[in-house]
């Protein structure tokens, strides 16, 4: 079977550009891959199965220009399936991923052995999204290749751990790829992440603020104007706790004050409902607490050039020290 080692070789700097849910697609995805990091979408950012066809489609087309153009096979990609039990879409959406061979699956909120059978079946990988010691040792017990450690201060369904503290429990059970999020934008982020025990740094945030986004102008000034401050934990608007923009908050009618209470997730209430009713989903701005870092809207290909630049001047500086 294809370890992720030899899926990933040949990776310009060793990041992920996470799965985030309404702003991630193809394109976006394929100028990621393109600038030599792994670029990815939610299943759930099309409103059918059918419709995530399309998309492994333009991908498998996408990546194909690309070889063509630069002379060598793109960076893989992945695919985020969320596999908690309000999703009904889940079955179908992993037979389609199945279909097209998608060469990284990216789980959420569970873990399903049978999907990990599934992929692996075909030669693709999986990464589990995890936020506790004990959902790190579920995964790695049902077989996943990777973990990605969702820490304190990541956007969308945030941890609330220390990343040391995460990062140093997660190793003494699991001895495979870890992949780290929460708040880092620059080149040196990822170095620190290496530092402390991870193989990768998975960053979200710092790609809403790309010019390939889906994010519209206003959420990209927001996250301009935001400081990490003003980034609020609650679990109202989803279900489970997600880290937001106070100001989006505050500007769809939400009270602040009043967040903290229990919420109950539902992933087929999203599939289902109609534009207008989809305020908590769509019109409510998720990011994480690196926001304070973020100052403007490059394009992927610029992003990923300072962030290697970045990257390799603080591998060099350490290495003096």
């Amino acid at each position: 079977m294809t370890t992720i080692q030899q899926l990933l070789d040949g990776m310009r700097l060793p990041v992920i550009a996470a799965p985030m849910f309404l702003i991630s697609d193809p394109k976006l995805a394929l100028a990621c891959c393109k600038a030599g990091i792994v670029g990815s979408f939610p299943s759930l950012n099309v409103r059918s199965t059918e419709k995530l066809e399309g998309w492994l489609v333009e991908m498998k087309n996408g990546r194909s220009e690309i070889e063509k153009e630069t002379g060598r096979p793109p960076v893989p990609y992945a695919v985020n399936l969320v596999v908690h039990k309000s999703n009904p879409r889940l079955r179908a959406d992993l037979a389609m991923c199945v279909k097209h061979k998608v060469p990284i699956i990216i789980t959420s909120l569970g873990v399903v052995p049978e999907l990990i059978e599934a992929v692996h079946g075909y030669g693709g990988i999986v990464l589990n999204d995890v936020a506790k010691g004990y959902h790190a040792r579920k995964a790695t017990q049902a077989g996943v290749d990777g973990l990605v450690a969702v820490c304190a201060g990541a956007g969308g369904h945030g941890g609330s751990l220390n990343p040391f503290a995460f990062v140093n429990e997660i190793r003494q059970s699991f001895d495979g790829p870890i992949f780290l999020a929460g708040c880092m934008n620059q080149g040196s982020d990822v170095a620190a992440a290496l530092a402390m025990g991870a193989d990768y740094a998975y960053m979200g945030t710092r790609f809403i603020n790309t010019k390939e986004s889906r994010a519209i102008a206003p959420y990209k000034q927001m996250i301009l104007d935001s400081s990490s401050g003003e980034i609020i934990t609650t679990p109202a608007v989803t279900g489970v706790n997600c880290n937001f923009m106070r100001k989006s908050l505050e500007e769809n009618g939400y009270d602040v004050e009043k967040l903290l209470m229990p919420g109950k997730i539902n992933y087929g209430e999203i599939l289902t409902a109609k534009e207008d009713e989809a305020k908590g989903w769509k019109q409510v701005w998720s990011a994480g607490q690196g926001v304070s870092g973020i100052h403007d809207v490059p394009s992927v290909e610029e992003l990923v050039t300072r962030l290697e630049q970045e990257y390799r001047r603080t591998v060099e500086r350490i290495g003096r020290l």
